[in-house]
């Protein structure tokens, strides 16, 4: 069988994690990794390629992995990229996907390509549990916690404000509402009840703290809602105390059926390296990805859309032997 020819899209800490990923699936095999910086200057044994090379390799790859951020980055570059290439990506933006999706649907139907959205942990692996959740249990309460620890996105998102060198943004969820949760209780809760975000940022210059600060806490879908710290540090700290990328977190569904028998199902995540296992886990949806697209099929799809077989590499004979 061929390998699936793939490329890279964004050589931050989520296209090192891909390239890394790709090499423990051998049934791929990495055409070239695309970035906007200065391609002499990278270290990497792969193909590095300028992104302005992008389109020369349209007949050449299968599935382009896209490893740019949520917030400015793949709102611009899937709807363009999909008209040449079948796409993965993880954006996680999670009030704006009905909108993204239905952006890249309208050009992946008109291309004839596949493109799989937010296909993380979140979204992505907790998404799908959610909805397993909620089948089995209609009528539970279902809630979700993240952290603590660096979530990506939302560090991405502070470092495109104007003035920001860089920042680092920890999830902290509340142990107090977990553990009301895990004993039985359905409490209503709101995003800032659930969670706290800690931003450490290290600005071009100390005049511009306090807009930078206003524009963070004032970022809709982002922190808004919840209860914000910003701490300016220096780059020198930030790279000796916050340079570790662990995140996780949990989905709980809890419910009370027959004679008050008390249910739960939950799932959890423990991560040392949050880009290293979400790359992961893109990687195994592009192998989806190739498969859909074998099959004739077309347009935006997401986790909720792709059978799990399609994520595995084994034939349906060796995964029901071997796992059901």
């Amino acid at each position: 069988m061929s390998k699936i020819k793939v490329g890279i899209v964004g050589y931050g800490n989520l296209g090192k994690g891909a390239e890394l990923a790709l090499k423990h699936n051998p049934d791929f095999q990495l055409v070239g990794i695309f970035t906007r910086r200065d391609v002499s200057q990278i270290d990497s044994n792969s193909n590095i390629i300028h992104i302005s090379k992008i389109l020369e390799y349209k007949d050449k790859i299968d599935v382009m992995i896209l490893c740019g951020g949520s917030a400015k980055d793949l709102p611009k570059q899937c709807p363009v990229l999909v008209n040449y290439f079948n796409t993965v990506d993880s954006y996680d933006n999670h009030e704006n996907i009905p909108e993204y999706f239905e952006i890249v649907d309208k050009m992946a139907k008109q291309s004839n390509k596949v493109s799989l959205i937010s296909a993380g942990w979140d979204p992505g692996l907790f998404s799908m549990n959610r909805l397993l959740a909620q089948a089995v249990f209609p009528k539970g309460a279902n809630y979700t916690f993240w952290g603590k620890g660096v979530s990506q996105g939302h560090s991405d998102a502070i470092k495109r404000i104007k003035g920001v060198k860089d920042a680092v943004q920890y999830t902290i969820p509340s142990k107090e509402a977990i553990e009301k949760i895990r004993s039985g209780e359905k409490p209503k809760l709101d995003n800032g009840e659930r969670h706290k975000r800690i931003c450490y940022v290290v600005p071009n210059d100390r005049k511009s703290m306090d807009r930078i600060e206003k524009e963070i806490k004032s970022m809709p879908n982002y922190f808004l809602e919840y209860d914000t710290t910003v701490h300016f540090i220096s780059e020198e700290e930030l790279k000796i105390n916050h340079s570790k990328m662990s995140h996780g977190g949990f989905v709980i569904c809890t419910d009370t059926t027959k004679n008050n028998n008390k249910q739960r199902m939950e799932f959890s995540l423990s991560l040392e390296s949050n880009p290293e296992f979400t790359s992961a886990v893109v990687v195994a949806f592009a192998r989806a990805v190739y498969k859909m697209s074998l099959e004739g099929k077309k347009g935006a799809f997401t986790v909720f859309d792709i059978p799990l077989a399609y994520l595995s590499p084994k034939s349906g004979e060796e995964l029901r032997k071997e796992l059901l």
